[in-house]
C-alpha cells in the first residue's frame, strides 16, 4: 500500500511538471529571427545611373552592407556598368521588412532609356562575405 501511494505522488509531480512545461512553451513568444532577405522592387533610370527600390530585412546585430550592381545587357558600345550602397547605419535591422532606395552610379558610359540591365542585389559583410543575392533584368 505504501510503494502505490509513493507511485501516485510521483506520477502526480511528474504530470505537474509536464503540465506546466507545455505550458512555458504555448507562451514563450515565438523565435522572430529569420534569414537577411532582399527582393527587388523596381529598378529605374537615374541618368546618368540608376535607382534600385528594394525591400530588406535583417537581424538586429548584424554588421553589413546592402550593395546593388547594375550591367548593361544591351549595347552596339561599351556597355554600361554602376553600382551603390547602403552603408550599415542606413539599414534598420530589427526582423522587419523597411524598402530603400539604392543610387547606382555609372562608370565611364551612363545608362539610357531603352537599355536592358542585370542588377544584382546582396549583403556584403566586415568578412568580405556576400550572401543573399538577388539578381534581376529590367528594362529602362
Amino acid at each position: 500500500m505504501q510503494a502505490s501511494r509513493i507511485r501516485r505522488r510521483l506520477a502526480g509531480a511528474a504530470t505537474v511538471a509536464a503540465l506546466v512545461g507545455a505550458g512555458a512553451l504555448a507562451t514563450a513568444p515565438t523565435a522572430a529571427a529569420k534569414a537577411n532577405l532582399i527582393a527587388v522592387d523596381k529598378v529605374s533610370l537615374d541618368a546618368p545611373g540608376l535607382r534600385v527600390d528594394v525591400t530588406y530585412s535583417c537581424d538586429p546585430g548584424m554588421n553589413h552592407q546592402l550593395v546593388a550592381n547594375a550591367e548593361q545587357l544591351t549595347s552596339s558600345k561599351l556597355a554600361a556598368r554602376g553600382a551603390g550602397t547602403l552603408k550599415v547605419d542606413k539599414l534598420v535591422c530589427d526582423y522587419a521588412d523597411h524598402t530603400a532606395q539604392v543610387h547606382l552610379r555609372a562608370a565611364a558610359e551612363g545608362f539610357a532609356k531603352g537599355d536592358t540591365v542585370k542588377v544584382t542585389v546582396f549583403y556584403f559583410d566586415d568578412d568580405g562575405f556576400r550572401y543573399a543575392d538577388r539578381e534581376v533584368t529590367a528594362t529602362l
